[in-house]
């Protein structure tokens, strides 16, 4: 057969999805490339993830048209035989780095988020980490909230094992710290870290990165904090958390709820501390021109 892919988000960052059906077709003989329109297709699958991205209304020619991600529904699954092949980087050029699920699900329930909807309120092991790495350089894991599952110890030990950069690119539950669970970072090769501080009142989110930080081996630009804005919290709120992660050495990243209905003050903020040369080197919010960023 010859099977025609879309990935209607674009290709800033590769759709584990597209990428697993691309090997599974392959594995089954089938002619896999991106679709296009003056081609004729028996099937065509588009991918998308975020419900804001603008739909592909481009017409494909094709006998059978598929939809599915997280951007169309958060029902639909793809089958068991899709889900558990390798992914084939090779649509998306990519030789050095890994992508991939240990875990899904999250126990918190948050409003602005679609996980538990999706995926449910448990965090549950899905893979090792050998059905999505084969030696590459770099780990970019997707899990929602892995130090919220049971299995934590054995997933975290192959990234250990792996002895590769690792970057936790959702985010881990500050709030599940242990002591057992920072020495197993600590003994990875850690790129990057991701952790969140999503709500401004929920005081135990800093008093635990301010109680694990000390003890973390790694630079401040290695251990980022989410900070989510434009949801439940003031201009004032958002800068005092990004001012008293700065103090305890942790970077402050911007990200914006529905940020095309976004203040002008906050889409100001965000290009102030997540552009990296221009947060290090002003200060305070009220001193940067966002003329110049």
């Amino acid at each position: 057969m010859k099977i025609g892919l879309v990935d209607v988000d674009g290709h800033n960052f590769p759709n584990l999805c597209l990428m697993k059906i691309s090997a599974y077709h392959k594995s089954k003989g089938d002619n896999v490339s991106w679709a296009g329109s003056l081609e004729w297709y028996d099937k065509v699958y588009m991918a998308k993830v975020f419900d804001f991205t603008p739909d592909d209304y481009q017409s494909y020619q094709t006998r059978e048209l598929i939809r599915g991600g997280t951007g169309y529904s958060l029902i639909n699954r793809l089958p068991c035989e899709i889900e558990n092949v390798f992914p084939d980087y090779s649509i998306y050029e990519i030789k050095d780095i890994a992508y991939g699920y240990l875990t899904r699900g999250c126990p918190r329930g948050c409003e602005f988020c679609i996980v538990g909807q999706k995926e449910g309120l448990k965090s549950y092991k899905v893979a090792n980490l050998s059905q999505f790495w084969n030696g590459q350089k770099y780990i970019k894991l997707l899990d929602p909230n892995l130090l919220a599952c049971s299995d934590w110890k054995e997933i975290m030990q192959q990234l250990v094992d792996s002895r590769v950069k690792v970057d936790f690119t959702q985010g881990l539950d500050i709030r599940l710290m242990t002591q057992s669970k920072q020495d197993m970072l600590n003994n990875m090769r850690i790129e990057v870290i991701h952790f969140a501080w999503d709500n401004f009142p929920d005081d135990n989110t800093y008093k635990m990165l301010k109680k694990y930080r000390p003890g973390f081996h790694f630079r401040g630009r290695q251990l980022k904090v989410y900070v989510l804005t434009n949801f439940n919290t003031t201009h004032t709120q958002d800068l005092e958390r990004i001012y008293r992660l700065r103090d305890l050495d942790y970077d402050p990243y911007i990200m914006i709820y529905n940020k095309y209905n976004a203040p002008k003050e906050t889409r100001y903020l965000q290009r102030w501390v997540n552009n990296k040369q221009i947060f290090r080197t002003i200060e305070k919010f009220e001193d940067y021109d966002h003329r110049i960023g």
